[in-house]
């Protein structure tokens, strides 16, 4: 098990919070929430050692994209760096969903 910590600067706060994927073979949730300060921070915690070199080119990515100051927490088993991808930016949707809605998000709740 590793744990990994990267911080990115931020441009706009954000208040909505979010929650996707699950954690199980070869996928990851992604809990979004708003940051203290104008910072994005992520945590990571995978069950894959040695690949942190490949979190921050995955993150770098993504960041160069998003702006928003949040809290992300990542709880990894084993996802391909394309998943990673693909849940980060279900995360966005949802927050973006939510913020149009005025809520928390989260996709796989009842309705």
């Amino acid at each position: 098990m590793e744990h990994l910590t990267f911080e990115y600067p931020a441009q706009r706060a954000l208040k909505a919070r979010a929650h996707v994927g699950v954690v199980g073979s070869g996928d990851l949730e992604v809990l979004l929430s708003p940051a203290d300060a104008m910072t994005a921070t992520v945590d990571v915690r995978t069950s894959v050692d040695g690949y942190g070199h490949i979190w921050k080119s995955v993150l770098d990515r993504f960041f160069s994209r998003f702006d928003g100051a949040v809290r992300v927490e990542i709880n990894d088993f084993g996802a391909t760096p394309g998943v990673v991808s693909l849940r980060l930016a279900e995360a966005v949707e949802a927050v973006q969903a939510a913020r149009d809605a005025g809520g928390a998000a989260d996709p796989g709740a009842p309705r």
